[in-house]
């Protein structure tokens, strides 16, 4: 009986012990089934050389699958990856050598993008991937080589690649409603477009725009027959033709984009309310579209100029179309905000922003406030006041569709 016993003790455990095994394999399956999933880590990284040749070197926690293609004005290197984590320190990708400035982030759909933008014409000589010693990752390995501008130009013309962004393809548009007043609320920048830094708190632009453009279509949603989304609800980035097409797409009936700015006169502070013109109110208008109008080449997006007379078919087409009705809704803006949210002298500006072109949306860009002022950049990440700002925001809406409706709008 005992010989049996032990016999049969044996055998539990010998069963048990396949079935532990057994749940192990399963459980590292799933977990390598997820970390198949998960976004690459970018670890570290480190930048070599001089004016003639420069290395680049990226460490990832996996291999990497990568792109490199050129754009030219000004002399950009694109390295395209899947989506990947950059838990990079600031002085680990640090421009040096032939690179002028390197830029990283996310770019939307999954994927992700380095732009290595050098003062002369370069060439990748080498592109490869290799394991580290100790097997715990593998390393991206980049040599660029100062080239003529003629073999540069060579380079452009052998490539396929555009550099163009695919449609965007968003869910976060609720069923259409026929009788709804819809707004397309834009969070400046995202992914690898940073835009400013804060001076004090080191906040990113984009994260202090996505922020408020959630609070304000939170606000502007508990208004009746009003109804309002994101062009962007994460960090990610959008070149600003995306950002007029997704307005256009879900038929907005207004477009609002938001943006923190700095400037080089840190005393100035205070919101701003911006239209469209072909011609620039002020020095400072002009300077800051041209600066926000460079957002798509940070990201490395080739830009192709239209002809001349499209240009002007499409300011005309705007101007005709909708700037009477954008300049309605920027005097209801400023008009919501006095006595209220501290504005800056002449607080409605005009230039030539990109991002306000669509033909058929009225649009607006506001800035919320400087984050190169210590007290808007406060201001920017207080939640009492941010949602005072959405509260004002959404009553200039209201008045301004009030009077739509009541001119057969």
């Amino acid at each position: 009986m005992r010989k049996a016993v032990l016999i049969l003790s044996a055998t539990i455990r010998r069963c048990l012990l396949g079935l532990l095994i057994l749940w192990l394999a399963c459980v590292s399956s799933i977990f390598a089934a997820h970390a198949d999933d998960a976004p690459l880590l970018a670890f570290g990284a480190r930048v070599a050389g001089d004016d003639a040749r420069t290395r680049v070197v990226i460490d990832f926690d996996r291999k990497p699958v990568f792109f490199v293609h050129y754009v030219a004005n000004p002399t950009r290197v694109i390295v395209d990856l899947p989506e990947t984590s950059f838990g990079l320190k600031p002085e680990d990708l640090k421009a040096r050598g032939l690179f002028t400035k390197i830029r990283y982030g996310a770019m939307g759909a999954g994927s992700s993008r380095v732009v290595l933008t050098a003062k002369n014409p370069v060439a990748i000589t080498v592109a490869d991937v290799m394991p580290d010693e100790d097997g715990k990752g593998f390393r991206l390995v980049l040599d660029a080589e100062k080239i003529t501008g003629e073999r540069f130009n060579a380079l452009l013309e052998d490539q396929k690649w555009t550099g163009s962004v695919g449609a965007v393809k968003t869910g976060r548009v609720v069923e259409p409603d026929p009788g709804a007043f819809v707004v397309a609320v834009d969070a400046g920048h995202g992914g690898i477009d940073t835009g400013a830094i804060g001076t004090e708190t080191k906040m990113e632009e984009k994260s202090v725009t996505l922020a408020f453009a959630a609070e304000l279509v939170e606000a502007l949603n508990k208004e009746p027959g009003i109804k309002a989304f994101l062009t962007r609800d994460k960090d990610e980035f959008l070149s600003l033709p995306q950002r007029v097409q997704i307005a256009r797409q879900h038929s907005a009936n207004l477009f609002i984009s938001l943006h923190a700015d700095t400037l080089k006169q840190r005393d100035i502070r205070g919101a701003t309310v911006y239209t469209i013109s072909d011609k620039a109110s002020d020095h400072l208008a002009a300077d800051l579209a041209e600066r926000e109008n460079l957002s798509d080449e940070i990201a490395g997006v080739a830009f192709k100029s239209e002809p001349a007379e499209v240009a002007d078919i499409l300011i005309d087409l705007t101007r005709r179309e909708t700037q009477a009705f954008s300049v309605n809704l920027a005097r209801s803006v400023v008009s919501s905000f006095e006595g209220q949210i501290n504005l800056i002298n002449n607080p409605h500006r005009h230039a030539g922003f990109r991002v306000l072109q669509a033909p058929d949306v009225p649009s607006i860009l506001l800035e919320m406030g400087f984050l190169s002022n210590k007290q808007d950049e406060k201001l920017l990440v207080d939640p009492v006041w941010r949602k005072k700002l959405a509260s004002r925001l959404t009553a200039a809406v209201r008045s301004y569709r009030a009077g739509s409706m009541a001119n057969g709008g």
